[in-house]
Parts: structure tokens; C-alpha cells; sequence
């Protein structure tokens, strides 16, 4: 057999093996979608559950990516992601607590870490294959070869596939043990599966084998998960009307920000004067350039609520959007206060008073800005307008620090380093910001080094430019 042979074949069999493993992983590319009620109702819908798993609420995130598709995943860490076609889809918060639990047996078991347990063995597999392949080829035996190889591939991905199907089952447990364990009923989650299975079908994916699937297939699932859920005394528990009723007002807002405003138009007409559907008109006329509107539509629901913060934050978003930050302010003003100077809102109401260009507002913003980056430091938004508010103030030491978190934060290590250094140079040295700024900077060093391979820190902060850079988050 000649070399040359032998070494397209593993090639090739390495490439079929690297395509399996990239479609069990993740799609990680998405945006972030961010909204202060929308974080505020995941942690309270989650929060009984992130307790049953015996988890540390401070410590579990739920993050809503902006995706149509139907899916949610862990990934290293505790932090449950849900896609937005998920949220659109489900009946009730109720589906996606079912979710939720699912997700956190996940975090439990581990199942991100030991992935790799699973891959090692399926490459074990693999190679042995590839070895008994490659020595028949060379006794002359090639067509019996290819066949060993290809049945090794063969194995090798099912032996993965089962291995991720087994981890689903287990989470799948686990979510119905939290949701027994903290007084919920598993309706929602059959109810969900019951949608899957629904899909399924009509992309005609048979019924009768699970084989060639990472998932176990949704039938499987309620039949394994029914009659457990069914004995729970949670089983008839009357869903938590407070959350099912915020749940609509989440939705409707979700919907009007992703979704065309003419769809969201039809989906919640004018005679529709239902609080889920004026929110939902507020923001398709906001994004379709009707000020108007969308600003008599945000006035009607703070009429009716007065004392809402994401009504208000709502209104005063409209009108700091339409270029009327002064008439914003008080109303921005009011849902920080109200909402407990939730980070999100802090960042809108600081960037209204950095708009109203009045120079008397400077030290209110930056105060404001400095409380919102304190609670949530991950907010690129509230970064860049700290940033823009120091650099009026002409503290161009904190302006570059702001930057440099930004950068960091986004990630561009690269663009972070340069003002991490000027932020140094300008700052008191050991004061809390000049550490921190030097913490930035090796940060941001050590992840460049982990991204290039490179270890001279000289050649490293030399070799960029400066740019502009742009936020994953969206903010709604």
C-alpha cells in the first residue's frame, strides 16, 4: 500500500471525525440579546429550580441568544442559553422552566467537561480501525480494508451519538427531579416535548430509531418522562399566574423587538389594547420610525402602571431615541429608581443625561454609570458611555480605562492594551483604578497569547492597530 494512500485515508477519516464533533457543538456566534425585565423574570422563574439542583443563584446566568431556531445549551460554566425562537414558541413560562431544568442536569452532571470522554473513546475506536484498515490495505487486501475503515468511522460516531444520548437522558431526569423538588408541575415540559415531537414529524425524521441522533427522539422522551411526572403531587399544580401573566408581556416585547415590524403589526392588531400587545406595538413603531406611535402606545401603558420601571424605561427610551433626551430624563430617572438602579436601565438613563449635552449633568451620569458597570460589569453599552462621560470631564486616565474594559470585554485584547497603559500612566500609582487597569492589561496579554501562541508581550503590544470596535450585546 503506498504511503501516499494511507495518509489520504487518514485524512480523510480525520475530517469526517472533526465534521461529527462540529455538529454536536454549539453554534456560539449569535448575539446576545439583553433586557433588565426580561433578566429580572428568567431569574425568578429559574431561581426555585437553580436551588432544587443545589446551585448558587448568584452564580447561574440564563442568556438569551437571538436565533429563530428552536434550541437551547450549556456551555462551560453555569450559564444556560436559550434561543429566542424558543421563547417565541412555548405556551407558558411554564415550557420554559421545563427547558431550564433540562439545561441545569446538565450543569450537574458535568456533561460540557466530559464531553470529551466520550469523543476519547469514539477516537480510540477510530484508530484502531484506521490501524487493522491500514494493514490490510498493505497486504493487498484493500477493498477489505476501506470496508474496516469504514465501518470503525461508523462505529466510532455512533459509539459518540450514544454517549451524548445517554448524557440527554440524564438530563432529562435530573430536570424532573428539580422540578419535583421545587413544587412545579412537569406539564410544561411534556408539553414542550410534545412541540418537538410535532417537528419531528413534519420533517419526516421516523419514530422508530434514535440511532444516527444526538437526542433521544421526543417520543421517547414524554414515554420515559410521563408516568413520573404523572405521579408528582406537582403534577396539578395551578401554574403561577404571575409569571404566566409576564410571561405574555415578555413575549410580546421579545417579539416586537426581533420580529419585522409588519409581522408583529398583524400578530398584535390596533384593536388589541391587551398590555402584551401595546408593548409589542410600541416597539415595532419605535423600530419602524413611527415616534408618534410608538410613543403614545409607551404613554398608554405607563398611564395604566405609573409606577412600572420597564414602562418607563420603555418611554424614556422612545424619546431619548427620537432626540428628546431632556424629556426623557425624568422618566428614566424614575424606572432607575424604581427598578433598584437595575444596570441596563442605569445605562440608558446615563447615556440620556451624557445626550442632553448640558454640562451639568456630567457628574449625575457619571455616578449613574459607575453604579451600572459596578453591579454588571459585562455591559459594553455602559462601558463605552462611562468612557465618553470621563472624557468630557477631561479625565482621559478613566477614559482610557473605560475603553480598555470595553475592548476587553468585546473581545478585542488587542485594542485593549494601549489605553490599559494610558490609563496607567495617568492614574495614581497602586490606586484601585491603576491596578485595575493593569489588570486589564495582562488579561488581555495573556488571552492574545492563548490566541496566537505568541509569548513576547513586546512583540505582542506592538503588533496592532487601532480600531473601532462593535458589541455582540443588543440591548432591547
Amino acid at each position: 500500500m503506498p504511503k501516499i494512500l494511507i495518509k489520504n485515508i487518514m485524512k480523510r477519516f480525520s475530517v469526517a471525525m472533526m465534521a461529527g464533533l462540529l455538529a454536536l457543538q454549539p453554534a456560539m456566534a449569535q448575539s446576545i440579546l439583553r433586557d433588565a425585565e426580561t433578566e429580572s423574570f428568567l431569574k425568578e422563574i429559574s431561581e426555585p429550580l437553580i436551588l432544587a439542583a443545589d446551585l448558587d443563584p448568584d452564580n447561574v446566568e440564563i442568556v438569551i441568544i437571538n436565533d429563530p431556531s428552536i434550541n437551547a445549551f450549556v456551555s462551560r460554566g453555569q450559564t444556560v442559553y436559550l434561543h429566542s425562537g424558543l421563547i417565541d414558541v412555548a405556551d407558558s413560562a411554564n415550557e420554559v422552566q421545563g427547558v431550564i431544568a433540562h439545561e441545569l442536569g446538565h450543569i450537574v452532571g458535568g456533561h460540557v467537561i466530559r464531553f470529551s470522554d466520550g469523543a476519547s473513546a469514539s477516537t480510540k475506536l477510530s484508530i484502531g480501525s484506521l490501524i487493522l484498515a491500514a494493514a490490510a490495505i498493505a497486504a493487498g487486501a484493500g477493498e477489505a480494508g476501506i470496508g474496516i475503515l469504514g465501518a470503525g468511522q461508523q462505529l466510532a460516531l455512533g459509539n459518540l451519538l450514544s454517549y451524548n444520548r445517554v448524557q440527554e437522558s440524564v438530563a432529562d431526569a435530573s430536570g424532573a427531579d428539580y422540578l419535583s423538588e421545587a413544587g412545579i408541575s412537569g406539564k410544561g415540559s411534556i408539553a414542550f416535548f410534545k412541540k418537538l415531537q410535532g417537528y419531528e414529524l413534519r420533517r419526516g425524521i421516523p419514530q422508530n430509531n434514535s440511532f444516527n441522533r444526538t437526542h433521544p427522539l421526543s417520543g421517547e422522551r414524554i414515554t420515559t418522562l410521563q408516568s413520573g411526572y404523572i405521579a408528582d403531587p406537582a403534577w396539578n399544580k395551578p401554574l403561577n399566574a404571575e409569571w404566566e401573566k409576564n410571561f405574555r408581556r415578555i413575549q410580546a416585547k421579545l417579539s416586537g423587538f426581533i420580529t419585522n415590524p409588519d409581522q408583529t403589526l398583524r400578530n398584535y392588531p390596533e384593536e388589541d389594547q391587551s398590555i402584551p400587545a401595546r408593548y409589542a406595538r410600541a416597539y415595532a413603531w419605535h423600530k419602524s420610525a413611527y415616534p408618534a406611535k410608538a410613543n403614545a402606545e409607551a404613554e398608554g401603558l405607563v398611564n395604566l402602571h405609573p409606577d412600572d420601571p420597564y414602562f418607563l424605561e420603555l418611554q424614556g427610551q422612545i424619546l431619548l431615541e427620537s432626540g428628546r433626551p431632556q424629556e426623557a430624563l425624568a422618566t428614566l430617572r424614575k424606572a432607575t429608581e424604581l427598578s433598584g438602579h437595575h444596570p441596563l436601565i442605569a445605562a440608558v438613563f446615563g447615556h440620556a443625561l451624557i445626550a442632553t449635552e448640558d454640562p451639568n449633568h456630567l457628574n449625575e451620569a457619571t455616578e449613574v454609570l459607575r453604579i451600572s458597570v459596578a453591579k454588571d460589569n459585562r455591559n459594553p453599552f455602559a462601558w463605552y458611555q462611562l468612557g465618553v462621560v470621563y472624557q468630557q470631564q477631561g479625565d482621559f486616565a478613566r477614559a482610557s480605562l473605560a475603553s480598555a474594559e470595553r475592548y476587553l470585554m468585546i473581545g478585542q485584547p488587542q485594542l485593549a492594551i494601549l489605553p490599559a497603559k494610558r490609563a496607567q500612566a495617568g492614574l495614581d500609582e497602586y490606586s484601585i483604578d491603576w491596578l485595575r487597569a493593569q489588570d486589564v492589561e495582562y488579561v488581555a496579554i495573556a488571552q492574545l497569547e492563548k490566541l496566537s501562541g505568541k509569548k513576547n508581550k513586546k512583540k505582542i503590544t506592538n503588533s496592532f492597530t487601532i480600531e473601532r470596535a462593535k458589541s455582540d450585546a443588543l440591548q432591547f
